[in-house]
């Protein structure tokens, strides 16, 4: 059974988005929605999925253009070049995010109202400040 059409207005609400956005993803290349006689866009679940693909990877910090390598059946050896690179640079941001949580999680238990007055968070940064090692080997908080 061929699943049912949807207008670009009904499929951009479905997603919470501006229809504006989906015909710049069409013009980008990552949607290739049907057209009726009338030249008007409909979007059947393939486009759903496509759509569901692109703002999961949107919101993981990927680029449209990545995006595309992404969604592109002619790309193989550079879709694992992209989606490493991308596993790379989440593992650098989930460790920032990791780091950032401890000194949030320390400023609200420390005693100290000034964080940059916390003799704990201070401790952290003993490197960075005598000038013997760069921001990101920063250890994270006791």
């Amino acid at each position: 059974m061929k699943s049912s059409l949807r207008s670009i207005g009904d499929t951009a609400a479905r997603f919470g988005l501006d229809t504006h956005v989906l015909r710049h993803w069409e013009d980008k290349g990552l949607l290739r929605p049907e057209r009726d006689g009338a030249d008007r866009r409909r979007y059947g679940d393939d486009d759903l999925v496509r759509i569901a693909v692109i703002l999961r990877s949107k919101a993981a910090g990927m680029t449209l253009d990545q995006i595309a390598v992404l969604l592109d059946d002619d790309h193989g050896p550079k879709r694992h070049a992209v989606l490493q690179e991308h596993l790379t640079d989440l593992d650098r941001r989930m460790e920032e995010m990791r780091l950032s949580r401890a000194m949030t999680l320390h400023a609200f238990e420390c005693e100290a109202h000034d964080v940059t007055r916390c003799p704990g968070f201070r401790a952290t940064i003993e490197d960075v400040l005598a000038g013997t090692a760069p921001w990101p080997e920063v250890q994270a908080l006791p």
